[in-house]
């Protein structure tokens, strides 16, 4: 990279310009006093908004000045380039680390949508396959815990159906941390795994299908308007792991809403009360997100994701073997570090696409890609 162009792409005005500093400073300081008045926590909902709030505002400034940092940390190598030592390899290292730094920077600008910031509610479904693809719902599962404990969010699964001999018939995941819903929307469709079976005795290569829905947390204050008759509410004993108070109490909570068929259950709490509380939270965000797929019919946006759980319909495919590989069909990006991927970091695939729904930019070299992946 020349000088000039990362001089003029980098400086510190431009960093300030992006996350405009004095006027966070500002915001910053009248937080801080809202907070010191004593009648502060007399509406605890009202004050746990702004201590979010406080915290935005400070990682935001920290961000600032760690881009700063980084910046001025360039400036002083470029400077001892000139002079004639040989830098090369610290230059590397943090142009590299500049680069990884504004790229998760600039997720956090695309987190723009109405609900990108709230938390997530995330149901896996295994597809075509049988015992295959319901291990590689379990594969996804555990993706998904692992990239929640990356981001410091609280992974809480609510209902888990077990397979019959391996993996799971169905879970879902409350997600709860700022952003969740933001950076997991990049998730939402089907995910195809092409490997060699480990519950094949003839180590044949076989293809598997799961799909993945993501929903936003819907807040208290947005009104739900959910009749009682509207619901049917059944209970019953608790099947899996979860000790003898659980299996033998019916303590499990499935929910119907009537008019629209939409259906949830819950059964990882031992209280049926606790049990039927976080049901309902989930059947607030299904409806909530009926209602607005209802309001966007016209683009489709969320149906076309909805496919059938089969060839053709995949959002991703996740490539071991013959070789390793993970393609992105919607942003054309591949990543050869598969095991880094099912292990959690999502990063790269959720700037990818998020880029791509903003701008329409794709990450990878344009071609459609599926000539290269193996049936």
């Amino acid at each position: 990279m020349k000088e000039s162009t990362f001089r003029s792409a980098s400086r510190p005005t431009l960093c300030g310009a992006i996350f405009d500093a004095p006027g966070k400073k500002s915001q910053l300081a009248k937080t801080e006093q809202q907070i010191s008045d004593p009648d502060f926590w007399n509406q605890p909902e009202k004050s746990q908004k702004i201590m979010q709030d406080r915290k935005r505002l400070e990682q935001s400034l920290a961000e600032e000045a760690e881009v700063a940092r980084l910046t001025s940390d360039l400036d002083t190598l470029f400077e001892l380039a000139r002079e004639g030592e040989d830098v090369t390899g610290e230059l590397e290292r943090e142009l590299k680390q500049f680069s990884e730094r504004l790229e998760v920077l600039e997720t956090g600008m695309l987190l723009s949508g109405r609900n990108d910031s709230k938390y997530a509610i995330l149901i896996i479904h295994p597809g075509a396959g049988g015992t295959e693809s319901q291990d590689w719902a379990e594969m996804l599962l555990r993706m998904y815990l692992r990239c929640a404990e990356r981001h410091g969010f609280q992974a809480v699964v609510t209902d888990r159906l077990e397979g019959e001999g391996a993996g799971i018939k169905s879970a879902t995941v409350e997600i709860n941390g700022e952003n969740a819903y933001g950076l997991l929307q990049s998730e939402i469709g089907v995910h195809r795994l092409v490997r060699i079976s480990p519950f094949d005795a003839n180590a044949r290569r076989h293809t598997s299908f799961a799909s993945v829905f993501v929903y936003p947390q819907i807040e208290d204050d947005i009104n739900i308007d959910i009749k009682p008759e509207d619901l049917r509410v059944d209970v019953f004993r608790a099947s899996g792991a979860g000790g003898q108070h659980v299996n033998r109490t019916e303590s499990a909570v499935r929910m119907t809403h009537i008019p629209t068929g939409l259906v949830v259950q819950c059964q990882n709490e031992r209280s049926q009360h606790k049990n039927r509380a976080s049901a309902l939270k989930q059947m607030r965000a299904r409806l909530y997100e009926f209602e607005m797929d209802k309001k966007r019919a016209a683009d489709k946006k969320l149906e076309d994701t909805k496919l059938d759980i089969n060839f053709g319909s995949q959002i991703r495919s996740y490539v071991l073997a013959p070789y390793r590989m993970i393609k992105d069909h919607r942003t054309k990006l591949s990543i050869g570090d598969v095991d880094r991927v099912l292990d959690g970091d999502l990063d790269k695939l959720t700037h990818a696409f998020l880029v791509f729904k903003h701008t329409g930019k794709i990450a990878g070299d344009g071609k459609d890609g599926k000539e290269d992946l193996p049936d």
